[in-house]
């Protein structure tokens, strides 16, 4: 077993301002395509789910509901997604690309959290579980509560 390289306190810091510069500069790349990083994402998460429900975007997403429904209204009156009440359930309304979303989704490189949630998804179970416990502390250490 080997023994774990010694850690300094500076170099986690560095770590973590690398990954905040890298989600800034990817957020800033993907509005030169027109969209905002979570709009993207969603564009993203249409394109490799299919149809889905403002419930399912709105839990993929991981944003309110209200904040929901604005984005879904900007990428709508952009003409990037459609959106059609449920026959079944006038409750449910379901959001889709139209041809300008998915070329958008496709053209668009695949950075920031949705490549992370793709890695993620791609990690082996020890692997996800330290990532987790890393983020726990973290989190604790930032005095955020999840």
């Amino acid at each position: 077993m080997s023994t774990p390289k010694p850690v300094a306190p500076l170099g986690v810091m560095q770590q973590f301002i690398t990954l905040y510069r890298y989600l800034r500069c990817y957020s800033r790349a993907v509005q030169d395509y027109g969209v905002r990083g979570r709009e993207f994402a969603t564009l993203r998460y249409l394109h490799e789910a299919g149809p889905c429900t403002v419930g399912q975007v709105q839990e993929y997403i991981y944003i309110s509901v209200s904040a929901t429904s604005e984005l879904l209204s900007r990428l709508e009156a952009a003409g990037y997604v459609t959106r059609e009440r449920s026959r079944q359930d006038q409750r449910v309304v379901y959001v889709d690309l139209t041809p300008a979303g998915r070329r958008l989704a496709e053209e668009t490189p695949l950075g920031g959290i949705p490549l992370l949630r793709e890695r993620l998804k791609a990690l082996d179970p020890e692997a996800l579980a330290t990532v987790a416990a890393a983020f726990d502390i973290l989190l604790d250490v930032m005095e955020i509560e999840v």
